[in-house]
């Protein structure tokens, strides 16, 4: 009992000791184009690692945004289906 409690604590300790890499907004990766194409780069070369790290997709979408915006593209508000029309 005591030597699967001890492991539990270890694996509990363990898995605390990931890398602490702040999560950064779009709207800071639409900001600063260096980090954006460091961290766009980095996640294609682990997709299956980083792919779904919250950085990849921040730094995607604010690349995603910028080209959308230089080709003339708005983001729209979803169409909200439940409101009734006048």
């Amino acid at each position: 009992m005591k030597k699967a409690v001890r492991s539990l604590v270890i694996v509990a300790l363990l898995a605390g000791c990931g890398e602490n890499t702040p999560v950064q907004s779009v709207d800071w990766y639409k900001t600063h184009d260096m980090e954006r194409k460091n961290m766009i780069a980095k996640c294609k070369t682990s997709p299956g690692e980083l792919a779904a790290s919250p950085n990849c997709i921040n730094a995607q979408k604010a690349q995603n945004e910028k080209d959308l915006s230089r080709r003339g593209y708005l983001t729209l508000p979803p169409v909200d289906f439940s409101k009734k029309g006048d």
